[in-house]
This record gives C-alpha cells, structure tokens and sequence, in this order.
C-alpha cells in the first residue's frame, strides 16, 4: 500500500511545480499599504490592476469607519454560531432585506462566502435526477459544485445559444426518459477572465420552447452593471426572468460574504437547507453591518459606477487604439491577449513590475492553451488619468520587446524568498 503523501509530494500540479522560484512573486505575491490604485510590492511603488474594488470602497473614509465601529462594539466573534440555531440577528435580516429589494426579488440570503456559497447551492438545488446544463467558461465554484451533483450535468459552448439549446434538447430528452427531475441552467453576469456579458437575454428567450430555472453568478456584474448596479440581468433587461440570482462582496463591495436572491418560497427552501450555512458559524457582526454600509453607498453614489466605466472605456480605448487584442469584453473586466511561452510571459512581468511599476494578473499554461498569454487589468473607480497613460505606455514598451523576442528566456527565474 502507497502511502497516500507520496504520490502528492512527487507531482505538486502544474502550477506547483514551479513553486520554489514563483513562491512570493508570481505566486502568492504580498501587496502592501492601503488598498488603492497605488500600493507597495517588494519595496516598490505600483500601480495596481489586479484588485477587484471595483468601486473604491475598500478605502472610503465612511466604509472605514462603519467597519471600526462595528467591530469595537461586537468584536469579530458576534453573532456566536450557525443562523440557524444562534446566529441570526436583525442586522443580518435587514441586510437580506436590502439585498432583494436592491436586485428586483422578494428575498435573499446571506452566504459567508462566495465561492463556498456556489458550490452549496448547486447541491442544495439538484437531487440525483435532476440535469444541470451550464457555460463551458463557467468558473471553478460552479464546476467544483457540479463536481458534487449526482446527477446529469451538460455543458455548452461558452456565450454558445445554439448549443446551449442543444443540450436543453438533450436534458429534455433524458428528463422525459428517466420520468423524474427538472433541469438547472447555470451561467455568468460576466465571465471574470474575458469580460464578456453571459447571453442572458437570448437564454431567458428559451423558456419559451424549454421547461427549466436559469441561476446567474453576476459576482462582477453587481455593481458595476445596469442603470442602478443591480447587474448584468438589469443591464439586459431581464432581470426578472432570472430564478435565482447570485453574488459575492468580494468585488463590488470589497468585503466578504455572499447572497442568494429569488422568490420566497424558494430562498426558504435554502435558507433551511443548505448545508454550507446549517453547519457554518453567522457571518460576523462587522462584515454584516459593513456591507450594509457599502451597499447604501452603492445606492446612494452612482457618480461612484460613472467614474468606474470612464476609467474603463478610457482604459480599453486606449489599449485598441494601440493595437492590442482585448477580445470580446462588454464589461470593465479589460483582458489583454498576446503569444508567448511560460519564460517570456514572467520575463515580461517582471520588466512591467521592475522598470515600469505595474503589478497586473497573469494567466498562462495551463489554465490557457500554450503559446499564449492573457493579462488581466482590473480598472477602477479611484484610478487616474496618469495611471491609464502610464499603464499604457508600459505595455506598448513591453509589447515591442515581447514581438522582438527580448523575453526569450530558458527557464522562469528564481523570484522566490
């Protein structure tokens, strides 16, 4: 018999592998200072793309103080343990309250996080007959969730309403079949790698021939997206046909948490069931009222959304008229696409964070195909002119040493200590 830690010592994964150089600069990088546009790493001023404050709360004088205050009267241990038997309180009530008149439905509730959270629905809302048809760019809280569903599960190409119709096909048929279950589709506000808006519209337009309940993750389409930043499905008009409407305070909110809004009868049925939450400790007392705080603003402040997409536009303008590939997006989310190898692209990175001081994401093999590199920027409300045109001018530097073959390296570099 093998003991089971060897076989994980001996093949740390394709990311791992590369751990002793990475650790600290490409991998678990330490971003220090307070949280804006400009922070220090390694000593060095940048200027940062890769946060997802969207709209510069995590630094608001008033979110700071509602979070201060809250937490020297309660502390971080309040309310002590799950909602269901002694954590629940009328803060986290009003905070469901807010959330589902904020989003269009009749109720919500609170999830401690956002990833948790997805993968805690899926099973709370699929039995083993039931067939879940999902986006093939769906990201991992969906597919570690329906890594968990005993039943069925079809995926269709990515934005594909063609084939996504396909498979509805397909589930309807295997649903008649089996004569028991429903089927759940599942797809994204906006996918967070490229940008792009789920087709929600056109998905919503095939309930009209199919039998079947849409859950959207809009994680980055609440609060930036739609008239009043209730997201994508406000932005498409469609707001009312999604069932379930999910998304996290990691992004817009920059806090912690998440929430599940719907119809009542059906956010009951997960308040009382899902296992994430019966059997998990109340989201703490300052993460609650703080995210009540930042949701006022995020009512009360559109200027704040407004000076968001202007950054962006000015952002991803700025970058087409250069030449560069940003593909498909219809968000803030600004992918960057180019072609190199592993070595070039931490070359790359390191030139951009060393000798221009930009500190942006990186995707590589083998999240994507080899041979090509995505750059993520992140813009938000607090950034400024100065740093869309320095940011700029560094990747068509960088973009010019890159086609010339100057990153052309044997090996990704020793980073790490």
């Amino acid at each position: 018999m093998a003991d089971i830690f060897d076989r994980l010592i001996k093949n740390y994964g394709p990311i791992g592998q590369h751990r002793e150089r990475a650790h600290g600069y490409f991998a678990f990088p330490k971003l220090e200072g307070e949280i804006g546009s400009h922070m220090k790493f390694r000593g060095k001023e940048m200027i940062v793309w890769s946060l997802n404050n969207y709209l510069g709360l995590a630094n608001h004088p008033e979110i700071r103080k509602a979070d201060a205050d809250a937490a020297k009267q309660f502390g971080l241990a309040a309310p002590m343990g799950a909602r269901m038997m002694s954590g629940n309180s009328n803060h986290h009530e009003q905070l469901e309250k807010e959330l589902a008149e904020f989003v269009g439905k009749e109720d919500s509730a609170l999830l401690n996080y956002g990833y948790q959270g997805m993968v805690s629905i899926i099973d709370v809302l699929c039995g083993r007959h039931d067939i879940v048809v999902y986006d093939g760019e769906s990201h991992a809280c969906i597919i570690d969730g329906l890594r968990l569903h005993p039943g069925h599960r079809y995926v269709f190409k990515h934005n594909d309403i063609e084939d996504c119709e396909k498979q509805l096909q397909r589930a309807t048929a295997l649903i008649e079949k089996q004569k028991a279950g429903g089927i759940l589709v599942i797809t994204e506000g906006v996918f967070g790698m490229a940008g792009d808006q789920g087709r929600l519209k056109e998905i919503v337009e095939l309930k009209n021939k199919y039998q079947f309940r849409l859950l959207v993750d809009d994680a980055h389409g609440f609060g930036t997206l739609g008239e009043t930043g209730a997201g994508a499905g406000e932005e498409q008009g469609i707001q009312n046909e999604i069932d379930l409407y999910f998304s996290t305070f990691a992004k817009s909110m920059a806090s912690i948490g998440a929430f599940i809004a719907g119809d009542k009868t059906i956010i009951d049925y997960i308040r009382y069931n899902i296992r994430s939450q019966i059997f998990a400790k109340s989201l703490p007392m300052p993460f609650v009222i703080g995210n009540l705080k930042r949701l006022e603003l995020l009512r009360k402040h559109p200027e704040l959304k407004n000076k968001l997409w202007e950054n962006a536009l000015k952002l991803q303008n700025g970058l087409k008229e250069r030449g560069f590939d940003i593909g498909k997006t219809d968000s803030v989310v600004t992918p960057i696409y180019m072609k190199g190898d592993v070595p070039e692209a931490t070359a790359m990175v390191m030139d951009l964070r060393e000798n221009y001081g930009i500190f942006c994401s990186i995707v590589v093999y083998p999240v994507i195909p080899k041979g090509h590199i995505i750059y993520r920027l992140i813009p938000t409300s607090v950034h400024t002119d100065a740093d869309i045109e320095a940011t700029l001018k560094a990747f068509d530097e960088t973009k010019k040493k890159l086609d010339a073959g100057e990153y052309k390296v044997e090996a990704i570099p020793h980073m790490a200590g």
